[in-house]
């Protein structure tokens, strides 16, 4: 759910990779209807919920585990995304996803290296969406250095030619505004380097066709070609009559942008020529997608990133995870707890530490500001609010707006996996390598029952004293406990 245009691809997987069977696509351009104060322009907000409505009639019957749906950065920008998202998700049927622009980044750089041919030598892909513009650089698969800017095909358009005027004059200040924009990274990707830049986008194809088409050049986009198209439309004057050689008619209200954008880019940094990547983000949330079900999701990568640069204490969240995936693996079938929540409860116990790099006194609330607003590469926004949720309701007494505040499909997982985890911290307190007794653990709708030797309570007082304590925060999250000797 682009900011200019949303796109369906729907592959079968062959021989370990999609084959592409079909494609949609609608010029719903989202960011032309976002208003200053972070509303949706309502007819803007209709043909989103329109153009949603009839890909669901697309994908129905494809399970669900098979679908994902991500919006980008006209979502990212309204005063209140989730009342957008309910609707989306009722029109298509599906749950929606918000990514940042540094993960958007990282899908456009998977999806565009999967088009190009094999290097080892690092590359440029710069993607001018609608709303936002993603720098990548990267090698083979992963990428290196990653920024997203808030200058987009139709927000640059509109900003600087409103009413669809073109001077040079409007030009010279979009080219240093863009400029100045683009320097706070232009230095550091100089330095890195790349040996070929891309664009892989819709707006670097049209630019492309039109350089072909007016003969500028027949093996990418220079900075001269671009000139001559910036001249060509200033010649013209107006947006609204713009008529460019191999300039489609859909695309004409929004290329002056893109080209100022790509002309900024070219001069900060330094590059001579750029080739048009057929693929971008969908295909890379293709590759995400198999990848995740192929075991290397890159979500676990990203936990073990951020448990490594805060210094987690790693034989502590061992013993904490092992001993809530004990008590997961006892209570999922009454609970309807499949495997992926499994790996939400391992992910949040390997970082519910994370906050102690900050300081002991409210450490789950240092810990759930990090997860919520670090960058996480394969973690959607509202799947960081799920992890901060729960590692804030960890200890102490947990807040129920918390988890009114998570997407309603999140709500009912964040509370149980977040109190097997307060069970697993709360039973690993000493923090020693030693063998629990063993535990039994059941669990009906809203009821949790452990069970414990007596003889072990009888020689852990503090432990004792912590689960009689725990009934009242356990009943925040809508559950009671009992314990008692086994």
């Amino acid at each position: 759910m682009g900011s200019n245009s949303f796109h369906l691809i729907v592959a079968r997987v062959e021989h370990g990779e999609p084959r592409v069977i079909d494609r949609l696509r609608d010029n719903v351009r989202m960011a032309a209807g976002l208003r200053s104060d972070g509303t949706l322009d309502p007819s803007r907000r209709m043909l989103a919920l329109e153009c949603l409505a009839r890909f669901g009639q697309r994908i129905a019957g494809i399970p669900s585990s098979h679908i994902r749906a991500v919006a980008t950065n006209a979502v990212r920008q309204l005063a209140t995304p989730q009342t957008f998202l309910s609707a989306a998700e009722a029109a298509l049927g599906h749950p929606v996803e918000v990514v940042s622009g540094r993960e958007e980044g990282r899908l456009i750089f998977l999806g565009a290296a999967h088009g190009l041919p094999i290097s080892r030598e690092p590359r440029l892909v710069i993607d001018v969406g609608g709303g936002s513009t993603e720098f990548i650089i990267g090698r083979a698969l992963a990428p290196l250095q990653t920024e997203s800017v808030q200058a987009g095909c139709i927000a640059s358009t509109q900003r600087f030619f409103p009413g669809g005027k073109l001077t040079r004059k409007r030009w010279q200040r979009a080219n240093n505004e863009l400029g100045l924009l683009l320097q706070q990274f232009a230095e550091d990707y100089r330095e890195v380097g790349w040996l070929d830049a891309y664009g892989s986008s819709g707006s670097a194809k049209a630019i492309g066709a039109a350089v072909q088409a007016m003969k500028l050049g027949d093996d990418g986009i220079t900075a001269g070609a671009l000139a001559v198209l910036r001249d060509a439309m200033l010649e013209q004057g107006q947006i609204g009559t713009l008529k460019l050689p191999g300039l489609t008619d859909d695309r004409a209200p929004v290329i002056a942008g893109a080209v100022a954008i790509f002309e900024a880019a070219f001069e900060a940094l330094g590059i001579e020529r750029m080739r048009v990547c057929e693929n971008s983000m969908r295909e890379g949330l293709l590759w995400d997608l198999l990848g995740r079900a192929g075991g290397s999701d890159p979500r676990t990568s990203s936990i073990e990133a951020v448990a490594s640069r805060y210094g987690v204490d790693r034989a502590q969240a061992r013993r904490v995870e092992s001993t809530a995936l004990a008590l997961f693996d006892q209570v999922a079938d009454s609970w309807s707890l499949d495997s992926e929540a499994r790996e939400w409860l391992s992910w949040t116990a390997r970082v519910h530490e994370i906050g102690l790099s900050i300081a002991h006194s409210q450490h789950h609330k240092h810990g759930a500001y990090i997860l919520r607003h670090a960058d996480m590469a394969g973690f959607s926004r509202q799947e960081q609010q799920l992890l901060a949720a729960v590692v804030e309701s960890h200890r102490r007494r947990p807040d129920k707006a918390t988890f009114a505040g998570l997407p309603l499909r999140y709500r009912q997982l964040a509370r149980h996996i977040t109190a097997l985890l307060r069970l697993a911290v709360l039973l690993r307190r000493a923090r020693r390598p030693e063998s629990l007794p063993l535990l039994r653990l059941s669990a009906a709708s809203q009821r949790l029952h452990l069970q414990l030797p007596g003889d072990w309570l009888a020689q852990h007082p503090l432990s004792r004293a912590d689960l009689g304590q725990e009934v009242a925060p356990m009943g925040e999250l809508g559950l009671t406990l009992d314990v008692s000797p086994d």
